[in-house]
């Protein structure tokens, strides 16, 4: 994941890139005619020939990183079983091992940048499992792929430039610039551009080495973080208890206002004496529900995705010794594609909601929005995305 994009994100996939509904052109059998379009700009940018050629020396396009843009991995599954899958025993348990094998670098980097370590540890666990998971694709080759099909066009070009910026340097060596399918680097997952915005050398060895120095790995989440929008002291939210007949349709307010709705956290702790929060069902009022911080929206910028955060978000407590959710996932969650989502955003734009992009993300707007249009069914308006209300609002003219 992340770091990814997908944010600006994401994604998922990058820091901070959100990956749109796009479609990649198919791929060519050659790379020939788009570098020699492309050498140009990499020349205007300072990118001499030499590490042009270094660059791109036998490299054809990967088809497979093609068929890797239409994955949809948080539709595919109930939300409790992508969550679950990244907050399993095996994950906790290595974390709380990190947690004490890096203790003072971890209090060092919180000190410094005020971000939550167990955060960080979460982060670097649902990424790269802790930099257990090896990347296997060739980063130049994946964003060379994605630029000459046009993916996201310009973004995945602006990052293949700033990848030879990377390999011109000498951060680090040409066969050892491997990532994800969408060029996310590193034990982070940061794209290119995200490597020279927020890495830096917490190790003091004159380097910014996010593929193998842990120091260096956890310091630049936390100035990533930090940078932001991370607020020291504020928590991400918590899971609650909403009381019987509850007006779903309250979606919003600070935490004194919802313990006076009778809004109550579920493992029976206090809510902060200031502060607000904004209330997400993430599968329906008859899922978990969650009372969600500033902090939250932070760590949606490493990965624009609600089951990725709240992810992050549980595996994070867990590590602290929390417990696991306490209200059971549904089982039943289908969850709307990529494509429904987006045609769910040209609805609600239609009726003249404000839609800011077609992404098939849902802020908190959106999702007020869905409140609203839910009530107008009849229907519980927990603004929870349905295939029921896309199909009924689908009806409305």
């Amino acid at each position: 994941m992340n770091s990814k994009l997908f944010k600006a994100l994401a994604l998922v996939c990058g820091l901070g890139a959100v990956i749109p509904a796009a479609i990649a052109q198919a791929p060519s059998e050659t790379l020939t005619p788009f570098l020699r379009e492309l050498w140009p700009d990499a020349q205007a940018r300072g990118i001499t020939k030499t590490t042009f050629d270094r660059a791109f020396l036998g490299l054809t396009p990967d088809p497979s990183v093609i068929a890797l843009t239409r994955r949809e991995p948080e539709y595919g599954k109930p939300i409790g079983a992508y969550i679950n899958g990244f907050v399993s025993k095996s994950r906790v348990d290595t974390g709380a091992g990190k947690a004490a094998q890096w203790a003072s670098t971890l209090a060092a980097v919180e000190k410094t940048y005020g971000v939550d370590r167990f955060i960080l540890l979460a982060i670097w666990g649902v990424e790269t499992s802790y930099g257990g998971h090896k990347d296997r694709f060739d980063v130049i080759r994946s964003l060379a792929t994605l630029a000459q099909a046009q993916y996201r066009a310009p973004y995945f070009r602006n990052e293949l430039l700033v990848s030879l910026r990377i390999l011109q340097e000498d951060h680090i060596a040409r066969d050892a610039m491997r990532g994800s399918w969408a060029g996310a680097m590193g034990q982070p997952q940061f794209m290119p551009s995200s490597f020279f915005d927020y890495a830096v050398d917490f190790s003091g060895d004159g380097k910014r080495d996010i593929w193998t120095n842990v120091p260096d790995v956890l310091g630049s989440e936390a100035n990533y973080m930090r940078k932001r929008g991370w607020k020291p002291g504020v928590p991400w939210g918590f899971e609650v208890v909403i009381p019987s007949g509850f007006d779903t349709m309250q979606s919003r307010g600070a935490f004194a206002q919802w313990t006076s709705r009778g809004v109550k956290r579920a493992d029976g702790g206090a809510f902060p004496a200031d502060g607000e929060a904004t209330l997400l069902f993430p599968s329906g009022a008859r899922g978990p529900a969650f009372l969600l911080t500033e902090n939250f929206i932070a760590i949606k910028t490493y990965n624009d995705s609600d089951p990725y955060a709240l992810a992050v978000a549980h595996l994070a407590d867990r590590l602290r010794g929390g417990k696991p959710f306490q209200t059971a996932w549904p089982v039943d969650d289908p969850q709307l594609s990529r494509k429904e989502r987006v045609g769910l955003q040209h609805k609600l734009k239609a009726l003249g909601y404000t839609v800011r992009d077609f992404a098939g993300r849902l802020d908190f707007d959106m999702r007020d929005a869905i409140r609203i249009e839910q009530k107008k069914l009849g229907m519980r308006p927990d603004g929870h995305p349905t295939q029921e209300l896309l199909e009924r609002l689908e009806r409305v003219q």
